[in-house]
């Protein structure tokens, strides 16, 4: 049953521009499109989930899905929306950062089916590696014009910019190869359609144009627009650099917070975006959430939605725990139930300090761990007074004077979280 993608996509805001007679084509019958992904790194970040998505809504609307893992690509680099050139990778590189790359692409697509329209994996390193130069400027090269080339905006910023460097052959002729890449597929999986972020729409059309002047044929475009945040700070970034799909490299609980806290007009765009809600249900989430914002509803739903689709239900659920110890109610038990990494995610920035495990071994008294040996407090007698006003917690739970801080107070056999009041936290690092 092919559903109409084009449509689908329009309403989720997902459309920039479609190629005359691409919505007609996709209605026919099941047609493959294709996207690439750049293979630099073993782990796609959430700039690359826009593509997934894509791929992900073309297969659900009943079309075959190829992702394209750029190989050759990787070892050239890509100038749109670049102001520098990239590092280049060797095979076994590149090879490695394919295979993670398609299992994480696995949360999205379907390859292992026996469906018509199950998701195929390429890499353009294998049909580029045996095409010595000289067969591609004369097979390929002759057939696009240099002031065509240079007419495409990718080329035309990195020429007319100020930066000293300029722009290299190698990168001049990425838009032939990507061209290539779509003639190729075209050829060997009948893929009429690429798809990519608007910023590859003169890249694409190269391919089109290979198509129409090689093989008398017609390929289509069909773009998405450049994601960006209401605040104009850029999407997919923190502190910390990429937000990154790969949990060794991104934590689910970090990846949990960067949606949860999202804008308010950021999550009701990102909730079209980057979940597999209907229509009906994303209008009945935004119009709850308007009507109580407090409460954060769609940042919560999105946050649950994507890191489910990208980690785990369990990793989820922790994620939401992990929050809570902030800002809900909490016990020592759920403290205990965090893993080291989430711990660390959590309680991120605040200040800790370092004691033997000898001084916990016979009980470390309270007054001691707040001020002499841990630190949180300036002294012994401002240490009494904040006990005897009932505000300070070890692992969120109430303490008084003579309490002493055990092995059995451990989280992960390492940490003791004090606390005073509501905000004020202070972790012991037993070393």
């Amino acid at each position: 049953m092919i559903k109409n993608f084009v449509e689908e996509l329009t309403w989720r805001g997902m459309i920039h521009t479609v190629m005359p007679g691409a919505e007609e084509h996709l209605m026919e019958s099941m047609r493959s499109a294709y996207v690439g992904f750049d293979p630099t790194a073993d782990s796609l970040h959430i700039g690359n989930l826009v593509p997934i998505m894509l791929l992900a809504h073309y297969q659900r609307c009943g079309h075959r899905p190829v992702a394209l893992v750029g190989g050759a690509t990787g070892m050239i680099g890509d100038p749109s929306g670049k102001s520098n050139e990239r590092n280049l990778l060797d095979e076994n590189t590149l090879r490695h950062n394919q295979e993670a790359i398609k299992n994480q692409l696995a949360h999205f697509l379907d390859f292992e089916g026996d469906a018509q329209n199950s998701a195929i994996l390429v890499n353009n390193y294998d049909w580029m590696k045996d095409i010595s130069f000289l067969e591609f400027i004369r097979d390929v090269g002759k057939h696009i014009t240099v002031n065509y080339m240079m007419a495409k905006d990718s080329v035309k910023n990195r020429i007319s910019s100020d930066s000293t460097e300029g722009m290299s052959f190698t990168e001049f002729t990425y838009q032939l190869v990507q061209g290539y890449d779509f003639l190729h597929l075209y050829k060997e999986k009948d893929c009429t359609i690429q798809m990519g972020g608007s910023d590859q729409w003169g890249n694409i059309t190269t391919g089109t144009e290979l198509i129409r002047r090689i093989d008398s044929g017609k390929g289509y475009a069909i773009t998405c627009p450049l994601i960006t945040k209401s605040d104009g700070s850029k999407f997919g970034k923190s502190e910390g650099g990429n937000i990154w799909l790969d949990a060794n490299r991104t934590s689910p609980y970090k990846f949990y917070q960067y949606w949860l806290n999202s804008s308010d007009e950021d999550a009701e765009k990102y909730i079209k975006i980057f979940t597999f809600l209907n229509e009906d249900d994303i209008n009945t989430l935004i119009k709850e959430h308007n009507e109580a914002p407090h409460l954060r509803i769609l940042q919560k739903r999105l946050a649950e939605e994507i890191t489910v689709l990208v980690h785990s239900y369990e990793d989820v659920n922790n994620a939401i725990k992990a929050s809570n110890i902030l800002f809900g109610k909490s016990t020592s038990d759920d403290l205990k139930q965090l893993n080291e990494q989430t711990f660390l995610d959590v309680f991120d920035g605040v200040p800790q300090t370092q004691i033997e495990q000898s001084d916990i071994e016979n009980g470390l008294d309270i007054i001691a761990a707040l001020a002499e040996k841990g630190g949180f407090l300036k002294s012994n007698g401002e240490a009494r007074r904040a006990l005897k006003e009932n505000s300070i917690s070890v692992n969120k739970e109430k303490v008084k004077e003579g309490y002493n801080i055990t092995s059995n107070d451990l989280i992960n056999n390492k940490f003791v979280l004090l606390q005073r009041g509501k905000k004020n936290y202070f972790v012991l690092q037993i070393v």
